[in-house]
C-alpha cells in the first residue's frame, strides 16, 4: 500500500525481524497469479537488533547473504519494512480546495500528529476521498523516521542488496491478506503478526485499512518467562515453548507459565480492540488471523478463540500461491505460512508495483 522508498520492478520481498530473516521471491505466472521460487529462513543472534535498532549491520548483512546464496536467489532488488514506535500511522482530515494543494496542507497538518521533529521524518501518504459533509479530504498519513530507514537501507546495501522499496509491516500483512484471501467488502477481520519482540495489530474491513497499533509484546515474551520459571538457558527455553519435552518440567508445568504470557498478549489485544471500537463506526470483529513465529506456541489459537469468541486461525500466506511440490513440500509451505506473510506481502506488493 505505501512505499517510503519505492523503484519499480520486480523485488525479493525481506522481512528482517527482531530474531530472524525471511526472504520470499516469487514469480507472475499470468495476470494475477505467482508462483513460489524462493524462501529462506535465517536466525539472528538476539543482541543483532535490539528495541528495532540494527546494532550488527555486518552480521545482518551476512545473514541476508546466506539467505540468498543457499537459496540460489539472484535478484538483489529487495523490497522490506519496517514497524515499531518509529513508525506513525493515522487516518486524518485536512482542508484543501483542490486535491493539488493537498500535499502542502498534508505536511503542514501532520505536525500535530507526528510526535518527531518534522524534519526528521519522512512522509507519505494516500488519499483516501473527499467527505460530502464539512468538504476535507481524508488521508492516511504515514510518518517514518529518517534514521530508521537509514538502518534498514544501509544494512542492504553492506550485503550488495538494492533497497527497492521500504514499507510498513501493517501494510505489507493487509497486502498478503488480501491476495490470499480475497475479503469480502462486509467482513471485519483483525490481523495480528505476533513476532519476537513485536506484535502488529491490523484491522481492516474487506480491503479497507481501518487501524493499526505495535505493541511492544511477542514470542521473546514467551521464552524469557520461561527461561525465569526454571532456570534455563535461551535456548533450553524456546524447545520447551515449541512444546518439546524438558528435563522433569512437566507439560502442566510450562503450559502454565505460556498461558500467562498469552494472557498478557490477549490483554493487549482487548485494549486495542476497546480503543478502536470507541473511535469507530464498527461494532464488531468477525474473524482474527495470526502470522509470525510465536503463532506457533502451543494453545495460543485456542486461547484467541475462546477470549475473543469470533473465529481465529493461523494465516495462510501461501493459500493462493503456487509452489513447485519437488522443492517445496506441503508440509514444509504448511509449517512456514505464518512465518512468511510479511515477506510475501512484501514480494507481492513488488510484484504489482
Amino acid at each position: 500500500m505505501f512505499n517510503i522508498l519505492s523503484q519499480k520492478k520486480q523485488s525479493v520481498g525481506l522481512d528482517i525481524g527482531s530474531s530472524s530473516l525471511k526472504a520470499v521471491e516469487l514469480r507472475s505466472t499470468r495476470k494475477g497469479c505467482f508462483e513460489l521460487v524462493g524462501m529462506g529462513f535465517e536466525e539472528l543472534s538476539p543482541d543483532y537488533i535490539v528495541d528495532g535498532a540494527i546494532l550488527d549491520k555486518n552480521s545482518v548483512a551476512d545473514a541476508i547473504n546466506r539467505i540468498f546464496a543457499h537459496e540460489h536467489i539472484k535478484n538483489n532488488r529487495v523490497a522490506t519494512s519496517i514497524s515499531g514506535h518509529s513508525v506513525i500511522v493515522k487516518k486524518i482530515s485536512v482542508v484543501a480546495q483542490q486535491e493539488a494543494d493537498l500535499a502542502e496542507a498534508i505536511h503542514w497538518e501532520a505536525e500535530q500528529y507526528i510526535p518527531f521533529d518534522i524534519a526528521d521524518v519522512n512522509i507519505d501518504y494516500q488519499i483516501l476521498g473527499e467527505d460530502d459533509i464539512d468538504g476535507k479530504w481524508n488521508v492516511l498519513l504515514v510518518a517514518v523516521k529518517k534514521e530508521k530507514i537509514q538502518d534498514y537501507t544501509q544494512v542492504l546495501t553492506l550485503a550488495g542488496k538494492v533497497p527497492a522499496l521500504v514499507d510498513v509491516d501493517a501494510f505489507a500483512l493487509q497486502n498478503a491478506y488480501e491476495f490470499n484471501y480475497e475479503p469480502a467488502g462486509n467482513t471485519t477481520a483483525a490481523l495480528l503478526d505476533i513476532g519476537s519482540t513485536t506484535m502488529t495489530i491490523n484491522i481492516v474491513s474487506g480491503t479497507e485499512f481501518l487501524f493499526t497499533r505495535d505493541v511492544s509484546v511477542g514470542g521473546h515474551n514467551y521464552t524469557e518467562f520461561l527461561q525465569k520459571e526454571f532456570n534455563l538457558n535461551y535456548d533450553t527455553a524456546q524447545h520447551l515453548k515449541h512444546g518439546e519435552k524438558v528435563g522433569t518440567i512437566s507439560d502442566d508445568d510450562a503450559a502454565h507459565v505460556i498461558d500467562s504470557v498469552t494472557e498478557i498478549i490477549c490483554m493487549e489485544i482487548q485494549k486495542t480492540f476497546d480503543f478502536f471500537k470507541h473511535n469507530s463506526t464498527v461494532e464488531n470483529i468477525d474473524r482474527m488471523l495470526v502470522s509470525g513465529g510465536a503463532a506457533h506456541t502451543p494453545g495460543l489459537i485456542d486461547a484467541l478463540g475462546r477470549k475473543f469468541e469470533i473465529p481465529v486461525e493461523i494465516f495462510n500466506s501461501f493459500r493462493k500461491i503456487t509452489a513447485d511440490p519437488r522443492q517445496f513440500s506441503t508440509p514444509m509451505l504448511e509449517d512456514q505460512a505464518p512465518d512468511m506473510a510479511i515477506a510475501v506481502g512484501l514480494a507481492l506488493r513488488s510484484a504489482e508495483a
